[in-house]
């Protein structure tokens, strides 16, 4: 069994079947977070971190035409493929490992299906609130560098931006996490920031908490965190102000 350390006791998790569930047929949902139905008080997001929701989309189906508005939509896709259009004119497939943001600003309008009619598409779903309303409506695509565990934690996304680097409206760093069996790392976080992880696949040991898949993590008053990979893993860490 793995034992508790000081430090834990600003951890705290949020177990994967802790999650409201939503089974539409067509739409296996989990979601960390409150959305649409299902509410809970406790879990109303992190910091500016307001949704992840936990896709998978059968074969050929999807979301129809919906609007969105003064919110920064994130899509990670971990297995398949996502066909995305929207009403600024984009229209794209989201393949696996690719990562796509749309600041709905002062509104969107944009529908999301399956690219595929064999296979269902599993994926992530992220809102962040931005600083400010009213931003102008932007959007962004990117295919990230194939999973190195020689390079196992990758800054996908931040308020900065850069190169294959998705920019936020909001103080936050965003991570790819890629460990395989045994490997160690270990992430700082400055002063007033707090973290969020977010299990993918496989399972790793957080500051004496096991993690597997669909777990997350809230992360406070911690100048620095330690991972340990219990077998290949994958998982994004969300670092906010």
């Amino acid at each position: 069994m793995i034992k508790s350390s000081p430090s834990s006791q600003h951890i705290k998790i949020r177990r994967a079947n802790e999650r409201g569930h939503a089974l539409h047929g067509w739409l296996d949902s989990f979601h960390t977070f409150s959305f649409a139905d299902y509410y809970d008080p406790q879990h109303m997001g992190f910091r500016s971190l307001r949704v992840i929701n936990e896709d998978r989309v059968e074969a050929g189906k999807g979301f129809g035409e919906h609007s969105h508005k003064d919110m920064e939509i994130l899509s990670y896709v971990v297995e398949g493929a996502l066909k995305h259009k929207d009403s600024m004119g984009h229209e794209s497939v989201i393949n696996t490992g690719d990562i796509q943001k749309i600041t709905a600003g002062t509104g969107i309008v944009h529908s999301e299906f399956n690219a595929s009619h064999t296979k269902r598409v599993h994926f992530l779903q992220i809102w962040i609130v931005p600083k400010e309303k009213g931003l102008n409506p932007s959007y962004q695509q990117f295919t990230l560098p194939s999973q190195d565990t020689t390079h196992p934690l990758l800054l996908i996304a931040s308020s900065m931006g850069g190169k294959n680097i998705i920019q936020f409206y909001q103080d936050v760093d965003l991570y790819r996490g890629t460990l395989k069996k045994g490997q160690k790392i270990s992430h700082i976080f400055p002063p007033k920031r707090g973290g969020w992880m977010q299990m993918i696949q496989g399972s790793l040991e957080l500051e004496g908490h096991s993690l597997k898949a669909g777990d997350g993590a809230a992360i406070e008053q911690q100048s620095q965190i330690s991972l340990k990979a219990l077998e290949r893993c994958e998982f994004l860490l969300f670092d906010l102000y």
